[in-house]
């Protein structure tokens, strides 16, 4: 009788672990989907600010299952270097989101980058 309630402890244990392991990889593949939602959202906002029109970077759109949001920010730095008179810099912020926030789910991701237009 001992050595069947060990065995069945056992087994429980075993059980528990290889479901907390699927969840974790699970968390882990959201997470690595949304960081590719987030740099796919970067990636668009440096077309739009190089591209004809830089001043419409802030976009929302949907990827597959998650929520992308984009939002740029310009500043203009003056310099004194080869008759140039000022620079332009946009910061670009993507942020990546899957479900809510509490679910098992859940994934965000944000990015930054900084984008000189001359």
């Amino acid at each position: 009788m001992f050595l069947i309630i060990i065995v069945a402890l056992v087994i429980a244990a075993m059980a528990r672990l290889a479901v907390t392991q699927n969840a974790t990889t699970s968390l882990a593949i959201q997470q690595a989907r949304a960081y590719q939602a987030a740099r796919a959202g970067i990636e668009y906002g440096i077309v739009r600010v190089l591209g004809a029109n830089p001043n419409t970077c802030d976009e929302d759109f949907e990827l597959d299952t998650f929520t992308v949001e984009m939002t740029c920010t310009e500043t203009v730095t003056p310099i004194e270097e080869e008759g140039r008179s000022s620079v332009r810099f946009f910061e670009i912020t993507a942020q990546a989101e899957h479900g809510q926030p509490g679910n098992p789910d859940y994934a965000y991701r944000e990015i930054t980058s900084v984008v000189e237009r001359p």
